[in-house]
């Protein structure tokens, strides 16, 4: 099989060409907003808003039922936006740390969603689509709910871009400019709740964190500044789920994973052989 048929083998197939898109898509938009998740050391936020999902899916699987994917969809995005401000609410206003807010929160919600699937007959096979995603059987509608909210995603960094990133490296000063602090930090939380509902079909919840961070640290590697941060990292996230496919789909493997796999391969390459950064150069640097 020469090159051009290897990669034109798979876009022979509806569902292949609907999957590398929908991939490409989120592997950008969690490389973008991953930025601001890796600059504020934001990874357990992320992952905890990740699996505080599942009580969404399994509301809506209840009320109204497993077929469902849109109704699925609303029901997670809702709880996804509830939690992420919570989160930002209890840390603001109560005495306990985030991190020990994000750990109380992520603990009880997930215990929560685990224990209503749990009465839903036959939901166990179905819940492995929700953990570990279901790239290949997104639909045209499943496109269309990516881009929109994903463009809103992005459309609402570029607005807020010079505010969240100095609310992201220095919150004291933006208090002093007399900027909303708070409110740029509550928008920050719902922009990581929207990536991970759009996102969960492509990684699902247990993949979610990988592609928050993988992308953009390995931006953070090979950049110094946090505007060629966001696109060498979308570059890197949008690589990462084509060729996680193509791996997928010539060696038959989870896709979700493959494309996961892909980004931390990108990130192990960046650490070891980065000039400035990486570990195989410093003791020549020195």
């Amino acid at each position: 099989m020469s090159a051009f048929e290897w990669l034109v083998a798979p876009l022979r197939y509806p569902f292949m060409i609907r999957a590398l898109v929908a991939s490409a898509l989120v592997g950008g938009l969690c490389s973008i907003v991953g930025t601001f998740v890796v600059l504020r050391s934001m990874a357990f936020l992320g992952d905890a808003i990740a699996h505080s999902v599942l009580p969404g899916i399994a509301t809506g699987v209840l009320v109204a039922g497993r077929g469902d994917r849109r109704s699925l969809f609303w029901w997670a995005l809702g709880t996804s936006i509830l939690v992420a401000l919570g989160i930002g609410w209890v840390s603001e206003r109560g005495r306990i740390k985030e991190d020990t807010a994000i750990g109380i929160v992520f603990a009880g919600m997930f215990a929560l969603g685990i224990a209503l699937l749990s009465t839903v007959r036959g939901f166990a096979v179905d819940l492995v689509h929700v953990l570990f995603g279901d790239v290949l059987g997104v639909s045209v509608g499943d496109l269309a709910l990516i881009a929109a909210f994903g463009g809103a995603v992005l459309l609402l960094v570029v607005l807020f871009y010079k505010e969240l990133v100095l609310v992201s490296f220095d919150p004291t000063l933006g208090a002093t400019l007399r900027l909303p602090v708070a409110v740029y930090r509550r928008l920050l939380l719902v922009l990581v709740a929207i990536t991970v509902v759009v996102s969960l079909q492509v990684v699902g919840l247990a993949l979610m964190l990988a592609m928050l961070v993988a992308p953009a640290t390995t931006a953070f590697l090979l950049t110094r500044r946090v505007r060629s941060m966001m696109v060498v990292g979308a570059l890197i996230g949008v690589a990462s789920g084509l060729i996680g496919l193509y791996v997928s789909f010539y060696f038959a493997v989870a896709s979700g994973a493959a494309i996961v796999l892909v980004a931390i391969a990108a990130f192990l390459l960046a650490l070891l052989l980065t000039p400035r950064r990486g570990l195989l150069r410093r003791p020549a640097s020195r």
